[in-house]
């Protein structure tokens, strides 16, 4: 994983969700987000995604968005990286 890219999605979910700095330091790639973080519920979703495309300068479609992207910190690190070199 690209550390850059990492440490955006970690800053993103602190800001977003709120967590603490130790919270996000915490996440290893299979740390569980959705469901494991109360505060990652379908609202914090939707603003997740919008931040993600404003600062990774990224575009997120609809069909990309399911369970499986923020089932685990690694997997949404992986999608944002594969935005990014697509």
């Amino acid at each position: 994983m690209s550390h850059k890219i990492e440490n955006a999605v970690r800053i993103l979910l602190s800001e977003v969700l709120g967590l603490t700095s130790a919270q996000v330091s915490a996440l290893s790639d299979d740390s569980e987000l959705f469901g494991a973080i109360p505060e990652l519920d379908s609202m914090a979703v939707a603003g997740l995604l919008t931040e993600l495309e404003d600062r990774l300068d990224i575009i997120v479609d609809d069909d990309e968005v399911d369970g499986e992207l923020f089932a685990t910190f690694g997997d949404l690190v992986r999608f944002a990286e594969s935005k990014i070199s697509a």
